[in-house]
Protein backbone atom coordinates (compact mmCIF):
# COMPACT_ATOMS: atom_id res chain seq x y z
CA UNK A 1 0.00 0.00 0.00
CA UNK A 2 2.53 2.61 1.00
CA UNK A 3 6.38 2.72 1.03
CA UNK A 4 8.80 4.97 2.31
CA UNK A 5 12.28 4.94 1.25
CA UNK A 6 15.25 6.76 2.92
CA UNK A 7 13.13 9.25 3.42
CA UNK A 8 14.74 12.20 5.74
CA UNK A 9 14.21 15.71 6.59
CA UNK A 10 16.72 18.67 7.45
CA UNK A 11 16.05 22.43 9.16
CA UNK A 12 18.41 25.24 8.78
CA UNK A 13 20.11 26.21 11.79
CA UNK A 14 21.43 29.66 12.20
CA UNK A 15 23.13 30.95 15.27
CA UNK A 16 24.34 34.97 15.00
CA UNK A 17 24.25 36.77 11.70
CA UNK A 18 27.53 35.88 10.35
CA UNK A 19 26.98 32.30 11.24
CA UNK A 20 27.71 29.62 8.87
CA UNK A 21 25.00 27.91 7.67
CA UNK A 22 24.51 24.33 9.45
CA UNK A 23 21.56 21.86 9.29
CA UNK A 24 19.82 19.81 11.62
CA UNK A 25 18.77 16.40 10.62
CA UNK A 26 15.36 15.63 12.36
CA UNK A 27 14.14 12.58 10.17
CA UNK A 28 17.39 10.48 9.21
CA UNK A 29 17.11 7.61 6.61
CA UNK A 30 13.33 6.17 7.26
CA UNK A 31 12.38 3.73 5.05
CA UNK A 32 9.52 0.86 5.91
CA UNK A 33 6.15 -0.94 4.47
CA UNK A 34 2.84 -0.73 5.18
CA UNK A 35 0.64 -3.64 3.26
CA UNK A 36 -3.00 -2.70 2.44
CA UNK A 37 -5.34 -2.95 5.77
CA UNK A 38 -2.55 -3.28 8.24
CA UNK A 39 -1.29 -0.90 10.71
CA UNK A 40 2.50 0.34 11.42
CA UNK A 41 2.66 2.11 14.88
CA UNK A 42 5.64 4.74 14.74
CA UNK A 43 6.91 4.84 18.52
CA UNK A 44 8.75 6.97 20.09
CA UNK A 45 9.20 10.65 22.51
CA UNK A 46 8.82 13.89 21.68
CA UNK A 47 11.36 14.51 19.29
CA UNK A 48 12.07 11.31 18.19
CA UNK A 49 10.67 12.28 14.33
CA UNK A 50 7.73 10.86 14.31
CA UNK A 51 4.93 13.11 13.90
CA UNK A 52 7.68 14.78 10.97
CA UNK A 53 7.61 11.30 9.13
CA UNK A 54 3.56 11.67 9.08
CA UNK A 55 3.70 15.09 7.77
CA UNK A 56 5.94 14.15 5.34
CA UNK A 57 3.68 11.57 4.31
CA UNK A 58 0.64 13.61 3.91
CA UNK A 59 2.34 16.43 1.65
CA UNK A 60 1.97 18.55 4.31
CA UNK A 61 5.98 18.49 4.95
CA UNK A 62 8.81 18.49 2.43
CA UNK A 63 11.34 15.97 2.48
CA UNK A 64 14.93 17.24 2.00
CA UNK A 65 15.58 13.48 0.49
CA UNK A 66 13.71 10.11 -0.13
CA UNK A 67 11.21 8.29 -1.71
CA UNK A 68 7.35 7.99 -1.07
CA UNK A 69 4.95 5.59 -2.99
CA UNK A 70 1.28 4.88 -2.70
CA UNK A 71 -0.32 2.12 -4.48
CA UNK A 72 2.79 2.31 -6.73
CA UNK A 73 2.65 5.38 -7.66
CA UNK A 74 5.06 8.48 -6.24
CA UNK A 75 3.74 11.24 -4.38
CA UNK A 76 6.98 13.87 -4.41
CA UNK A 77 6.74 15.37 -7.72
CA UNK A 78 5.38 14.35 -11.26
CA UNK A 79 1.95 13.87 -12.13
CA UNK A 80 -1.06 15.74 -13.00
CA UNK A 81 -2.76 18.13 -10.68
CA UNK A 82 -5.66 15.47 -11.03
CA UNK A 83 -3.63 12.32 -10.09
CA UNK A 84 -1.99 14.03 -6.84
CA UNK A 85 -5.53 15.08 -5.67
CA UNK A 86 -7.01 11.86 -6.59
CA UNK A 87 -4.12 10.40 -4.18
CA UNK A 88 -4.36 13.27 -1.79
CA UNK A 89 -7.64 12.29 -1.29
CA UNK A 90 -6.95 8.20 -0.14
CA UNK A 91 -4.54 9.68 2.33
CA UNK A 92 -6.58 11.30 5.20
CA UNK A 93 -5.47 12.16 9.23
CA UNK A 94 -6.67 12.40 12.76
CA UNK A 95 -4.68 14.50 14.65
CA UNK A 96 -4.07 14.49 18.72
CA UNK A 97 -6.71 17.38 19.51
CA UNK A 98 -9.80 16.98 17.88
CA UNK A 99 -11.06 20.34 19.40
CA UNK A 100 -8.22 22.41 17.86
CA UNK A 101 -8.75 20.39 14.69
CA UNK A 102 -12.24 21.23 14.29
CA UNK A 103 -13.31 24.44 13.48
CA UNK A 104 -15.22 26.22 16.20
CA UNK A 105 -17.23 27.96 13.85
CA UNK A 106 -18.72 25.36 11.77
CA UNK A 107 -21.19 22.79 12.84
CA UNK A 108 -20.39 19.31 12.33
CA UNK A 109 -22.79 19.35 9.31
CA UNK A 110 -20.51 21.68 7.33
CA UNK A 111 -17.54 19.98 8.76
CA UNK A 112 -18.22 16.48 7.49
CA UNK A 113 -19.88 17.71 4.21
CA UNK A 114 -16.87 20.02 3.49
CA UNK A 115 -14.65 17.83 2.51
CA UNK A 116 -17.02 15.79 -0.01
CA UNK A 117 -18.05 19.29 -1.87
CA UNK A 118 -14.40 19.71 -2.77
CA UNK A 119 -14.17 15.97 -4.02
CA UNK A 120 -17.58 16.27 -5.68
CA UNK A 121 -18.63 13.29 -3.55
CA UNK A 122 -22.21 13.10 -4.32
CA UNK A 123 -24.79 14.08 -6.54
CA UNK A 124 -26.11 17.05 -4.18
CA UNK A 125 -26.09 18.90 -1.00
CA UNK A 126 -28.76 16.29 0.13
CA UNK A 127 -27.29 13.23 -0.74
CA UNK A 128 -23.82 14.60 1.07
CA UNK A 129 -26.39 15.34 4.39
CA UNK A 130 -27.41 11.88 4.03
CA UNK A 131 -23.65 10.38 3.80
CA UNK A 132 -22.78 12.82 6.93
CA UNK A 133 -25.22 11.44 8.72
CA UNK A 134 -24.75 7.72 8.32
CA UNK A 135 -20.80 8.52 8.90
CA UNK A 136 -21.60 9.85 12.18
CA UNK A 137 -23.83 6.35 13.13
CA UNK A 138 -20.67 4.62 11.98
CA UNK A 139 -18.89 6.27 14.78
CA UNK A 140 -21.23 6.35 17.25
CA UNK A 141 -23.28 9.21 17.16
CA UNK A 142 -26.44 10.72 16.77
CA UNK A 143 -27.16 12.04 13.31
CA UNK A 144 -28.84 14.96 15.40
CA UNK A 145 -25.65 16.14 16.24
CA UNK A 146 -25.24 17.25 13.06
CA UNK A 147 -25.89 20.27 13.82
CA UNK A 148 -24.27 21.14 16.34
CA UNK A 149 -20.75 22.97 17.27
CA UNK A 150 -17.57 21.12 18.63
CA UNK A 151 -17.72 22.94 21.64
CA UNK A 152 -21.06 20.83 22.56
CA UNK A 153 -19.41 17.94 22.63
CA UNK A 154 -16.75 15.95 25.24
CA UNK A 155 -12.84 15.32 23.89
CA UNK A 156 -14.00 11.93 22.83
CA UNK A 157 -16.92 12.61 20.94
CA UNK A 158 -15.16 15.50 19.15
CA UNK A 159 -12.15 12.63 18.10
CA UNK A 160 -15.41 10.83 16.53
CA UNK A 161 -16.21 13.45 14.51
CA UNK A 162 -12.46 14.08 13.79
CA UNK A 163 -12.05 10.34 12.47
CA UNK A 164 -15.66 10.77 10.78
CA UNK A 165 -14.36 13.86 8.90
CA UNK A 166 -11.28 11.95 7.56
CA UNK A 167 -13.42 8.79 6.95
CA UNK A 168 -15.95 11.34 4.40
CA UNK A 169 -13.87 11.55 1.55
CA UNK A 170 -13.60 7.69 1.57
CA UNK A 171 -10.07 6.90 1.71
CA UNK A 172 -7.48 4.12 1.53
CA UNK A 173 -4.95 5.34 4.25
CA UNK A 174 -5.42 7.11 7.23
CA UNK A 175 -2.18 8.89 9.70
CA UNK A 176 -3.27 8.57 13.52
CA UNK A 177 -0.54 11.03 15.13
CA UNK A 178 -1.58 10.68 18.66
CA UNK A 179 -5.26 10.36 17.97
CA UNK A 180 -6.26 9.41 21.74
CA UNK A 181 -2.82 10.97 24.01
CA UNK A 182 -5.40 14.06 24.74
CA UNK A 183 -8.03 11.51 26.45
CA UNK A 184 -9.12 9.89 29.40
CA UNK A 185 -7.93 6.37 29.19
CA UNK A 186 -11.27 5.25 29.59
CA UNK A 187 -11.95 6.97 26.18
CA UNK A 188 -9.01 6.01 24.79
CA UNK A 189 -9.81 2.67 24.65
CA UNK A 190 -13.33 2.89 23.28
CA UNK A 191 -11.65 5.04 20.49
CA UNK A 192 -9.47 2.32 19.45
CA UNK A 193 -12.03 -0.12 19.34
CA UNK A 194 -14.18 2.13 16.99
CA UNK A 195 -10.35 2.94 14.79
CA UNK A 196 -10.54 -1.49 14.98
CA UNK A 197 -13.60 -1.48 13.79
CA UNK A 198 -13.65 0.87 10.97
CA UNK A 199 -10.22 -0.67 9.80
CA UNK A 200 -12.07 -4.49 9.22
CA UNK A 201 -15.36 -3.19 7.78
CA UNK A 202 -13.33 -0.35 5.56
CA UNK A 203 -10.25 -2.11 4.40
CA UNK A 204 -8.21 0.50 5.86
CA UNK A 205 -4.57 1.50 6.40
CA UNK A 206 -3.16 3.04 9.63
CA UNK A 207 -0.31 4.56 10.23
CA UNK A 208 -0.35 4.99 14.15
CA UNK A 209 2.42 7.65 15.37
CA UNK A 210 2.13 7.51 19.41
CA UNK A 211 4.83 7.66 22.31
CA UNK A 212 2.88 5.57 24.32
CA UNK A 213 3.54 1.63 23.61
CA UNK A 214 0.39 0.85 25.85
CA UNK A 215 -2.08 1.59 22.92
CA UNK A 216 0.13 -0.41 20.23
CA UNK A 217 -1.12 -3.99 21.43
CA UNK A 218 -4.71 -2.40 20.67
CA UNK A 219 -4.77 -1.54 16.85
CA UNK A 220 -0.81 -2.47 15.51
CA UNK A 221 0.53 -5.18 13.58
CA UNK A 222 4.36 -3.83 12.97
CA UNK A 223 6.33 -1.44 15.07
CA UNK A 224 8.68 0.98 14.39
CA UNK A 225 10.61 2.78 17.06
CA UNK A 226 12.14 5.80 16.37
CA UNK A 227 14.72 7.71 18.83
CA UNK A 228 16.52 11.04 17.12
CA UNK A 229 15.23 11.01 13.81
CA UNK A 230 16.28 7.23 13.46
CA UNK A 231 14.40 3.80 13.11
CA UNK A 232 16.34 1.55 16.10
CA UNK A 233 14.09 -1.01 16.58
CA UNK A 234 11.37 -2.84 14.18
CA UNK A 235 8.79 -5.53 14.15
CA UNK A 236 6.00 -7.21 14.85
CA UNK A 237 3.87 -6.13 18.65
CA UNK A 238 5.00 -9.77 19.76
CA UNK A 239 8.73 -9.26 18.98
CA UNK A 240 8.65 -5.92 20.46
CA UNK A 241 7.21 -6.34 23.50
CA UNK A 242 8.45 -9.82 24.53
CA UNK A 243 12.08 -9.59 23.13
CA UNK A 244 12.85 -5.87 22.28
CA UNK A 245 16.85 -5.94 21.71
CA UNK A 246 17.55 -1.77 22.30
CA UNK A 247 17.48 -0.49 25.62
CA UNK A 248 15.85 2.42 24.37
CA UNK A 249 12.75 0.29 23.73
CA UNK A 250 12.87 -1.92 27.09
CA UNK A 251 12.86 1.92 28.89
CA UNK A 252 9.79 2.91 26.98
CA UNK A 253 7.93 -0.49 27.97
CA UNK A 254 8.90 -0.09 31.41
CA UNK A 255 7.53 3.57 31.59
CA UNK A 256 4.07 3.78 30.04
CA UNK A 257 1.38 2.11 31.86
CA UNK A 258 -1.14 -0.25 30.12
CA UNK A 259 -4.54 0.45 29.38
CA UNK A 260 -5.26 -3.14 30.08
CA UNK A 261 -4.06 -4.40 33.76
CA UNK A 262 -4.00 -8.03 32.01
CA UNK A 263 -1.60 -6.81 29.14
CA UNK A 264 1.74 -8.21 28.92
CA UNK A 265 4.38 -5.71 30.92
CA UNK A 266 7.85 -5.67 30.60
CA UNK A 267 10.11 -7.21 33.79
CA UNK A 268 13.47 -6.66 34.51
CA UNK A 269 16.31 -9.38 35.26
CA UNK A 270 18.62 -8.90 38.17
Amino acid sequence: MITVQNLRKDYLVRKGLLARKTYKTVVNEVSFHIEKGKTLALVGESGSGKSTVGLMLLGLLAPTAGEITFAGQPLLGGGSMAERRTLRRAMQVVFQDPFASLNARMTVRETLTEGMTVHAIGANAKEREERAASLLTEVGLPPAALDRYPHEFSGGQRQRIAIARALSVGPQFIVLDEPTSALDVSVQSQVLNLLRKLQRENGLTYLFITHNLAVVEYLADEVCVMERGQIVERGTVDGIFDTPQQEYTRRLLRSIPSLDPDARRLTTTV
